[in-house]
């Protein structure tokens, strides 16, 4: 039996705005995640999914993204789509027609989620052939508060009734779940959105919802992560490297951590330094930054290129350097 056609778009044109000043020089899906770009784990869960192809959506610092991956991921060819006006997540689907054309499936993954996505269950659940065929299958989060993300999509039994707080189904079903940023659906399902700006929700979810379709839901428990925040990066970050893990801290390769400083639950990425007697507890110190000795800090994001002088103390802290290299700039991350 031939293997299914799969072909897949990241979305990745954000402009990482709630993130800023860190992206303001680095687009969100290049942010270091245990040393890889955040996309790069998507990428690889797609890849070894059997993706024949993906494409790539770009606005905000998109060559960077071009420079870093180039025509392809580990022999997966890349298909980037410019987008010099931001179009949303069902805008971004016209402009690949063409793309999505050659695929039996077509998958849209949230280029700033971090997760080990499940895409082989998400699509054997897709084409499951006990049960009416779902007009397209969604990843839910299992273990994520919908409090926390506007309320959740309302299921009942496997099947999504409502996306938003405050509609009738919604508020009447009984169970809640984050969507998790990955759907599936059949090609000729993109065929039903015109160009321009728009959102899937509204111009393809809740139509199809209108028209008496099945929307389905997959729930996961694995890992999963938004990183739209600063504070959701840190946690999210870490998390994702040490839950499960023995690591007291990882320093990757390049990076230099003097003998007599203690690291906890901290990341520091090539070619930074850590200091003399620094204490770093839940920290990520991002490529070419520099601690100081003595500094201690909890909690921390430190950019890349970041100098932080002997003996600063600081919690709750993002760090970044000043728009003209002269210094550094910190933002209060919220707990």
């Amino acid at each position: 039996m031939a293997p299914l056609r799969l072909r897949a778009l990241v979305l990745a044109a954000g402009r990482g705005e709630r993130l800023r000043p860190l992206t303001a020089e680095i687009p969100k899906p290049l942010l270091p995640v245990a040393c890889r770009p955040l996309i790069a784990w998507t990428l690889e869960r797609l890849r070894v999914a059997g993706c024949e192809a993906v494409a790539i959506n770009l606005h905000h610092l998109g060559q960077k993204i071009r420079d870093v991956f180039g025509a392809s991921f580990r022999g997966m060819p890349i298909h980037y789509s410019e987008e010099p006006e931001l179009l949303g997540t069902a805008g971004a689907l016209p402009p690949l027609v063409d793309f999505f054309a050659a695929a039996e499936l077509a998958l849209v993954v949230n280029g700033d989620s971090l997760c080990r996505w499940p895409v082989e269950a998400l699509v054997a659940a897709h084409r499951r052939k006990n049960r009416p065929q779902p007009v397209a299958t969604l990843l839910v989060q299992r273990k994520i508060d919908p409090r926390e993300f506007g309320g959740g999509v309302a299921l009942e039994n496997d099947d999504i009734v409502a996306f938003r707080k405050g509609q009738i189904a919604h508020e009447a079903a009984r169970r809640h779940l984050v969507f998790a940023g990955a759907q599936v659906f059949e090609p000729a399902v993109v065929q039903r959105l015109r160009p321009g700006p728009n959102d899937l929700v509204s111009a393809l979810y809740e139509p199809l919802l209108a028209e008496g379709a099945r929307i389905a839901a997959v729930a996961t428990e694995r890992l999963w992560h938004d990183l739209g925040t600063p504070q959701r990066y840190l946690e999210g970050v870490l998390d994702f490297a040490f839950r499960g893990s023995h690591q007291a801290f990882r320093v990757v390769k390049g990076a230099t951590v003097d003998a007599t400083a203690k690291l906890r639950r901290s990341i520091v990425e090539p070619g930074a330094r850590i200091g003399a007697a620094a204490r770093l507890r839940s920290c990520i110190v991002m490529r070419g930054a520099v601690i100081g000795e003595g500094a201690r800090m909890e909690r921390c994001l430190v950019g890349p290129g970041v100098e932080v002088e002997n003996g600063f103390e600081a919690h709750d802290l993002l760090l970044t350097q000043a728009p003209a290299g002269d210094g550094s700039t910190t933002t209060r991350i919220e707990r």
